[in-house]
Parts: C-alpha cells; sequence; structure tokens
C-alpha cells in the first residue's frame, strides 16, 4: 500500500502594535466604526505621498531578532499589482526585492522531540481593508479602517508535516512575538492569521505534489482540521483519481468542516512586482539593531526558565503562565507586592482563569489592578479571611474594582477568631446532626466534610475551615 507524506509550508500574517498605520497618520486600533481611521493617503488618493512608520520597521527588526533571521542592511517596498478591492488603491505596498530579513529558524516542541522549522523571510506590508456582504441590499459594502494597517507576514519553507507541528509552531510565534511586542498576537481579533499552503506525495520522494493554499485561518482548532480534511482530499484524489488536483487557493468553511475552492493559485509573476518609487529604501545600521534588541523584555523561554529555576514553581504552572504575555505581566507585576511566587501562581491558574473561561474569556482578555489582587492575596495569607471569602472577593475585585481590605472591613468579612464562639457552633451543628455524628463513630470519614461545611455555613463562611475541622474532631473524640 502506498504511504504518502504530506508536506506544508505557512505564511502567517501578525499586525504591528503600532499606534498608526504603516505609511500615514491614521489609527491603526481595533474595533472602531466602519472607516472611521481613513484619511487621503491610505484611501489612495494622489498628491498624498506615503511616509513609513519608523515604529514598525523597528517591530520588524524586533520580529528577526526573536526569530533569529538575518536582518538586510538596506529594505524597500514594492508594489504588489493584483486587484485587491479591499486596497483603495488597487495595489498593495509590500516587499518583494530586499525584505527586512531572510532565513530564519525557530525550534518548537513536537512528541518526537525538539525540531527546527526554518524561515524563508519576514517582509513588512500593508494589510488589506474589509468587505462586508450585505445579502438583503445584494451589496458588498468597503471598511478600509483596516486598510494600511502594517503587517509583518513569516514565511517558512516547507518544513511541516503534521498539523500537531503547525499548532506548535504557531504557539511558539505567538509568544515570541507578543512576548517581545511584536503584536498582540489575538487571532480572535485578526491580529494574527495564517495562510497554510499544502500538498501530498509519496513517501521516499523529494518531487512536491500539487500545492493548495487554505487562506486567512484564525483559530488553531480550525488550522488543525482544515489540513486534516485537505489531507485527506489530496490522498484520496491520488489514489481514486475521483478528482483533478490544481494548483489553487481555498478557503475553510467551519460549518460544514470543508475546504472550498476560491481561484487558481496565483505565482510570483501574476502580482507583477516593481519598486515604489514613491517610498525611500530603509537603511538599518547595526547600531540601530543594537538599539532594537535593548529594548526587548524577557522572552517567554528565559521567563520560564526563571520560574522553574529562581522562584521553584512547576513546570506545569510555569508553562500556563509563561502561555500568555498577560499572564506573565499579571504575575511579575503581583510579584513585586506580594513575594510568594507559588501563592500567586495558584491563585492565578486556579481561581483567576477559572473566572475568566466562566465568563467565557481568555487568558490574554484579563484585567485586573494587580495592588489589589496582591492585597486580597495579603488578606488570606494572614488569615484575615479564608479562601473562600478570597474567592468571592476576587469576583467583585474583577467586576467592580473593589478595594479588598475596604470591602472585608465595611461588610464585617474577617474571620471570626474567637474560639469560644468558633466551638458553640460545632456543638450546636453536632446536635443537629446526631446521625452524621453516629456515622463518623461507626468509621465514616466522608462525613467530617459535611459537618465542617454546616459549621461553616453557621459561621457565615468567616472561620478557618481548618480550625473548624480540629474542633469539631476534638468534640467528637470526647463524646
Amino acid at each position: 500500500m502506498t504511504q504518502y507524506e504530506v508536506v506544508m509550508g505557512l505564511e502567517v500574517h501578525v499586525e504591528l502594535d503600532t499606534r498608526t498605520k504603516l505609511f500615514c497618520s491614521c489609527p491603526a486600533q481595533f474595533g472602531a466604526e466602519a472607516n472611521e481611521n481613513v484619511c487621503p493617503a491610505c484611501a489612495g488618493m494622489p498628491g498624498f505621498p506615503p511616509i513609513t512608520n519608523k515604529r514598525a520597521v523597528e517591530l520588524g527588526i524586533a520580529a528577526a531578532i526573536v526569530t533569529n533571521s538575518e536582518i538586510a542592511k538596506i529594505m524597500s517596498f514594492e508594489k504588489k499589482n493584483y486587484f485587491y478591492p479591499d486596497l483603495p488603491s488597487g495595489y498593495q505596498v509590500t516587499q518583494f526585492f530586499a525584505p527586512i530579513c531572510r532565513n530564519g529558524k525557530v525550534e518548537i516542541e513536537t512528541p518526537e522531540g525538539k525540531k527546527t522549522i526554518t524561515l524563508k523571510q519576514i517582509h513588512i506590508e500593508e494589510d488589506a481593508g474589509k468587505l462586508v456582504h450585505d445579502s438583503r441590499a445584494a451589496a458588498t459594502l468597503a471598511d478600509y479602517n483596516r486598510a494600511a494597517v502594517p503587517l509583518a507576514e513569516i514565511v517558512s519553507n516547507p518544513d511541516f508535516r503534521t498539523a500537531g507541528e503547525v499548532v506548535a509552531y504557531l504557539e511558539k510565534l505567538r509568544s515570541l512575538l507578543s512576548f517581545a511586542g511584536v503584536s498582540d498576537c489575538k487571532m480572535q481579533e485578526g491580529s494574527m492569521r495564517c495562510d497554510v499552503n499544502i500538498s501530498v506525495r509519496e513517501m521516499g520522494t523529494d518531487t512536491l505534489g500539487v500545492r493548495a493554499e487554505i487562506k486567512n485561518m484564525n483559530s488553531l482548532k480550525a488550522i488543525a482540521a482544515a489540513i486534516e480534511y485537505e489531507s485527506r482530499r489530496h490522498i484520496e484524489a491520488l489514489e481514486t483519481g475521483c478528482e483533478e488536483l490544481i494548483q489553487e487557493t481555498r478557503r475553510w468553511d467551519d460549518n460544514l468542516g470543508e475546504t472550498f475552492s476560491m481561484r487558481g493559485k496565483e505565482n510570483a509573476t501574476d502580482y507583477r512586482y516593481f519598486p515604489n518609487p514613491e517610498i525611500m529604501p530603509v537603511i538599518i545600521s547595526e547600531e540601530w539593531i543594537a538599539a532594537v534588541r535593548g529594548t526587548l523584555p524577557e522572552t517567554a523561554e528565559d521567563k520560564l526558565r526563571r520560574m522553574t529555576g529562581e522562584l521553584g514553581l512547576s513546570q506545569y504552572d510555569s508553562g500556563i503562565i509563561t502561555g500568555s504575555k498577560n499572564l506573565s505581566q499579571i504575575f511579575d507585576e503581583t510579584m513585586k507586592l506580594f513575594a510568594k511566587p507559588k501563592e500567586v501562581a495558584n491563585w492565578i491558574i486556579v481561581e483567576l482563569l477559572s473566572i475568566a473561561k466562566g465568563d467565557n474569556k481568555g487568558a490574554d482578555d484579563i484585567k485586573i489592578d494587580c495592588g489589589k489582587f496582591a492585597a486580597l492575596m495579603r488578606l488570606v495569607d494572614e488569615k484575615t479571611i479564608n479562601r473562600n471569602v478570597g474567592k468571592k472577593l476576587l469576583v467583585k475585585v474583577l467586576e467592580d474594582n473593589i478595594d479588598p481590605q475596604e470591602y472585608v472591613r465595611e461588610n464585617k468579612l474577617g474571620m471570626v477568631s474567637d474560639t469560644g464562639l468558633i466551638e458553640a457552633a460545632v456543638r450546636e451543628v453536632l446536635k443537629q446532626n446526631a446521625k452524621s455524628v453516629e456515622q463518623y463513630k461507626a468509621g465514616s470519614q466522608k462525613v467530617m466534610g459535611f459537618l465542617i461545611g454546616q459549621t461553616m455555613k453557621a459561621l457565615g463562611g468567616k472561620a478557618d475551615p481548618q480550625i473548624v475541622g480540629k474542633l469539631i474532631a476534638s468534640a467528637l473524640a470526647q463524646e
């Protein structure tokens, strides 16, 4: 039976985290009203020459550094002459002859061990706008807010063989770029998108099969599903001849779980690249590269090593926290005020992420005042309140930004420390639950949790469960 090998290369687009667009001063923000962030320059009007955004170039240099790429001494911009209905100029400004960097490499973890993915190049280009299809009016509307927002396109070589490798690479790339401040890499907002070039060949051969490109994927789950579907389609076509494979661009339908043909796949010659005479080449000096390198913060890998080494956290906990730049920042800021790494990590992973999940939010969407977060943990650590009260308080901090100390004082949530009061509550609970007491004496340890819960309820949840448990055990031993 013929064995087949899937061969893939990726083109990953990330929106550079600049305040303004690539060649004008219009805001590059997400979520504005349609066509709110448009000026004559990014609308393609004649007589408004483009001015290159220096910050976009610096972020491109940062992307090159974290992907171990060779940075060009001189980079230039070209015109890509292909009809774009969502770019008002009718062409795209990109880099072809002299991109900002080439020959990078990114190391990923796979079940078989480490694997190096090599990069052909990274180039800077302008994003296209957005087309909105209105079926009621039988019309297509254009929103140019996103037009000319700066992008970095990261082009890999065809080094991928499985969907798992693709997902691992995208997660690694997202970590590298977000920690370096190159992009927020929010796939749900379109600031990180992926085109998958996929072909299938017989195992052991060097000739690549017919290539299909799956466009504009912005979900890891969808990317994995699309790869699996497209791999099966190619293999079935090769084995049965049921379909003639052609070089084409396809789109993924998440609802149907299938890809569909959009158009024949273009080659570079179809784009008719030529130098853009309106934009001067940019010289990238060693001094400029060194200055950018000096501004780069700690990477996720460096942070993970520090957390497992210096701070003594587990690989699992450290991996979750360093999996998100936002969680890492919350951890670091909170640690400055409450320097107990295991407690901070536990509150973030167990409590904070649980609340976010219940609100259908991801780790990157969590916003919290780290000073108040630290104050809450200190209240629990000092046994001013118990952990259950602390959990409820955390919700109030997230939703209403309350001051934990003031809220505890005003609502009298401090723990009951009067042993006599707790003992009285224990006696009453044991009296009211004589059957459970008999079960405990008969050897059932499960009822202890019930008795502790009833006592905590009687005390309004404002006691230390460990002290309550000890007093219940002592009372039961005396009966």
